[in-house]
């Protein structure tokens, strides 16, 4: 598990050959030096922190946002519920990627832009950090105070998902600056 921290941009973790008990471990202590325990998680000086969910401890909800992928499944009576419980290989092995893109290091292939998202009927404007050569985004949303971060998100864009073509329609729509 170890060999894991020791992985750089743009290596791959390895975690396929774990048990799910050291998969996590591994996963969370890259999740714990990277985000959860770093005092320099910043995005051009401001603070980043998880987004506040109810009844969930914010960095476990964080952690799990990372690493797992949404499935919708219905209740009893017919009703969609989405649920955060299908480990996402994908989003997990490039859980050290994002302290990379966030610290801005990369400098060729990179689109740093805000964009007006429609998020529960709201516009709400979200910066995203997007590795145009790797296909990877990371999205922040100001807080309403401007003086810091939410990490809403980090994934690899994948053609399923409509990925690659609905960032390229943000990136042309970006607003003028980068909030």
């Amino acid at each position: 598990m170890a060999i894991n921290q020791i992985k750089r941009y743009n290596e791959m973790l390895e975690i396929l050959h774990f048990t799910q008990g050291q998969r996590t471990a591994s996963l969370r202590a890259i999740f714990d030096r990277d985000i959860a325990d770093n005092p320099l998680f910043l995005f051009r000086t401001k603070l980043i922190r998880p987004i506040k969910k109810e009844g969930v401890e914010e960095v476990e909800s964080l952690f799990s946002h990372l690493t797992h992928m949404t499935e919708e499944e219905k209740d009893k009576r017919g009703k969609v519920i989405k649920t955060r419980s299908l480990f996402d290989y994908d989003r997990s092995k490039r859980l050290h990627w994002i302290w990379y893109h966030i610290r801005e290091i990369k400098k060729t292939d990179i689109d740093i832009f805000s964009y007006v998202d429609r998020v529960r009927g709201k516009s709400v404007i979200r910066t995203y950090i997007y590795d145009i050569a790797e296909q990877y985004i990371v999205i922040l949303e100001p807080h309403r105070t401007q003086l810091d971060y939410y990490l809403i998100s980090a994934y690899y864009l994948t053609e399923k998902l409509g990925g690659p073509k609905q960032i390229e329609n943000k990136r042309n729509k970006k607003l003028p600056v980068v909030y």
